[in-house]
């Protein structure tokens, strides 16, 4: 018997909001997927040379589905943004990466730690912004915490301290 168009839509919305399964490791979530979206960034820059500007279209570009999983997968468990959540994670490190000047290990590590370092600190509007109802919620203060890694990134860039 052929599976409903509601599973499938679920299965859909769990594989992409969970990034397929890191959102279900059992410690720091969250780090696993901001550890994944990096692992994928360096494969594509060492693969295929992409640039900063790259990585900021892949967020933009995966932006409405990420919303729209962590809608869908939100609202299937009942609560507001579930850990196993980390489309926003992986969308952030990418708007992160997206400021860097040249990437090596330094800037690697540098914007890593500079989007984990905004994503639990939340300074405003990042907060705020988890406000916002359903994915858009979940999706737009990683979004933001991702702009300020950029921005910092972009700023010690320029003054060559990576």
């Amino acid at each position: 018997m052929p599976e409903s168009p509601n599973n499938v839509t679920h299965r859909i919305a769990s594989v992409l909001a969970t990034w397929f399964g890191c959102g279900y490791s059992p410690v720091a979530p969250g780090t696993v997927g901001s550890l994944a979206a990096l692992l994928i960034a360096m494969l594509l820059e060492r693969s295929f040379h992409w640039q900063p500007t790259a990585f900021a279209n892949l967020a933009l570009l995966a932006l409405i589905p990420g919303v729209w999983a962590a809608h869908v997968f939100a609202a299937r468990a009942g609560k507001k943004d579930p850990s196993a959540v980390v489309i926003d994670e992986v969308l952030g490190q990418w708007a992160t990466l997206a400021g860097v000047t040249v990437f090596n290990w330094k800037s690697w590590l540098a914007a890593f730690a500079l989007f984990r370092l905004f994503d639990i600190w939340k300074p405003p509007p990042v907060r705020q912004l988890e406000n916002l109802p359903g994915g858009a919620g979940i999706v737009a203060d990683d979004m933001m915490a991702g702009l300020y890694g950029a921005l910092v990134l972009f700023t010690a860039g320029c003054f060559n301290l990576y």
